[in-house]
């Protein structure tokens, strides 16, 4: 299929800069309309007139995941530009190091708020306007760190082990309403997010890429590719799914 998500509406929220930036490059080139949030407005602008270029159909609105009420008014949003709603890729998230027992009550509270609660508020706003149309298709952002331990990151293991749980619970919850959830669990990413992590923790991503079986870091785009995958139709059986894209890190 040259155009897998053809005549799809999907959001994505967390869009303004690596993985979410290029999954949206590529749901875009995969054919879907799109509307895209983050909270930092200039790149996501730049994003989006960068695609609209391209000649794909992107909209944009600024939103904080954790706020219930900005998720509501994004989702709306949503569904007043496009008239629908078929996929989410709710990839908004933050990362911490430290170890577990030293980590700041504010910074923990902040980490659970944006990557926890954020989550499921974007899952409970996605799924009413799913369930009023017998269909969609979520997926949801994790890690390898969610498949497992390490030192140096225990609070944002913890995030990310919470985000396969909402996954597998929501799969259950929404599959007898047409709606199927799912989550990829990247692993070393070569993204912003991934530079703060070598800073914070010398020596530990060089550490991971070598115990990798493909002995190198993934891109955005071979995320987003697997995101394309499981909001499309190719994918029309799969619910409650972890999927690593980590270059075998987890086998």
């Amino acid at each position: 299929m040259s155009d897998p998500l053809a005549g799809t509406v999907v959001l994505v929220v967390g869009a303004s800069a690596g993985i979410g930036a290029d999954t949206a490059r590529v749901l875009a080139a995969d054919g879907a309309s799109l509307m895209l949030v983050a909270r930092n407005e200039g790149p996501l602008a730049a994003l989006t007139e960068e695609l609209q270029a391209a000649g794909h159909d992107v909209a944009c609105t600024t939103g904080d995941v954790s706020s219930a009420d900005d998720v509501a008014r994004f989702v709306g949003a949503t569904v007043a530009r496009f008239g629908r709603l078929d996929g989410a890729f709710n990839n908004a998230a933050m990362t911490q190091a430290g170890r577990l027992d030293q980590v700041p009550e504010a910074d923990f509270d902040q980490l659970m708020a944006v990557n926890v609660k954020g989550t499921w508020l974007c899952l409970r706003e996605e799924v009413r306007v799913m369930e009023a149309q017998g269909s969609g298709s979520i997926v949801n952002v994790s890690s390898i760190g969610g498949l497992r331990g390490s030192s140096g990151m225990g609070a944002y293991q913890a995030s990310k082990h919470a985000v396969i749980g909402l996954t597998r619970t929501a799969a259950h919850d929404v599959g007898p309403l047409g709606i199927r959830v799912n989550v990829v669990a990247p692993g070393p990413t070569e993204t912003p997010m991934l530079q703060k992590t070598r800073e914070a923790i010398p020596g530990g991503v060089e550490a991971r890429i070598a115990a990798t079986p493909l002995r190198k870091a993934g891109t955005g785009p071979e995320v987003g590719n697997v995101v394309s995958f499981l909001l499309s139709d190719r994918a029309s059986h799969l619910s409650g799914v972890v999927l690593p894209v980590d270059g075998g890190f987890v086998a």
